[in-house]
């Protein structure tokens, strides 16, 4: 049956309003960009590790996407990859494996050379991935080029819920796009997050890029609720409060990201509802160059 068969049945299918087609991903065809726009190449990343902590787990799987964008958020061209296996310290634990796919046979033997990952990051304006607090550390500490780069990170940094989604996991957001693709390994992901990026949202009309670089571009600032009482847990959280249990600094207290617009609001809001005293938190400016790192 021709291609041209199923987008008919598909689409016959959907008209009737009892059904719901999702589509396989394929490669998006690179586009034509007007003239004298100017573009940029951002990089999305994805990692596949043994583990979520940073400080013991190693990755087992790299892969990095580069594309072609506008100013305007636009994506004009999805660039070949860079993906590696790397056969870590430790046995993978059968839990990775049945969430990832690898196991000690796959990445028996291979490697990733930390010289060849910045080579092929360093043309990049921007690092992009899904959950970037979690792929930033670990790629940190794999290759300095990731300490150079603003980053961006697309399930925070673009509000899912107000354009109709009600969860931020990629295969969620694919899913709600129309689309499906092989989930959990690092390529895949990748293009599966900049084909989201490239659609335009559906109650804005703008596409998730244009959204996602608004907010990176902006400037937060990190205020910490260090010493806040075990009783203000709930009001902490309920107000948007992260709590940071690991040996960052500082560790173990709460802290939330809010625009200069916000900040008086929010240090009254702990002054009044958290503290009952005119405490000053520590606090600081926060941009893309170090945001989702261990230095902030």
């Amino acid at each position: 049956m021709s291609d041209l068969d199923l987008a008919s049945m598909a689409s016959t299918l959907e008209a009737s309003g009892q059904y719901r087609v999702l589509r396989r991903l394929i490669p998006r065809p690179p586009r034509p960009h007007p003239d004298g726009a100017k573009l940029r190449t951002g990089l999305f990343v994805d990692v596949e590790t043994t583990g979520l902590d940073v400080r013991q787990d190693e990755i087992i799987e790299l892969a990095m996407v580069p594309f072609r964008y506008g100013l305007d958020g636009t994506i004009y061209e999805v660039l070949e990859p860079f993906h590696g296996y790397r056969q870590p310290s430790r046995p993978i634990l059968p839990l990775i494996t049945s969430l990832t796919g690898i196991d000690d046979a796959t990445v028996e033997g291979t490697d990733i050379a930390p010289a060849n990952v910045a080579s092929f990051a360093a043309p990049a304006a921007l690092v992009i991935a899904h959950n970037a607090s979690f792929d930033r550390r670990f790629l940190e500490r794999y290759s300095e080029v990731f300490k150079t780069k603003p980053w961006a990170c697309s399930m925070s940094e673009i509000d899912w819920s107000s354009e109709g989604f009600e969860g931020t996991k990629l295969a969620y957001l694919a899913m709600g796009a129309g689309f499906y693709y092989e989930r959990h390994r690092a390529t895949s992901d990748c293009l599966a997050a900049i084909e989201l990026l490239a659609l335009p949202l559906p109650k804005s009309g703008k596409t998730g890029l244009y959204r996602l670089l608004q907010n990176a571009r902006t400037p937060k600032w990190r205020i910490w609720a260090e010493g806040a009482p075990f009783s203000m847990k709930d009001a902490l959280k309920a107000r948007g409060y992260k709590w940071n249990g690991d040996d960052s600094v500082p560790p173990r207290c709460w802290s939330i990201e809010v625009t200069d617009a916000d900040k008086d609001a929010e240090l009254r809001f702990l002054r009044e509802s958290i503290y009952g005293a005119d405490v000053e938190p520590l606090m600081r400016m926060i941009d893309p160059y170090d945001r989702f790192s261990d230095r902030c």
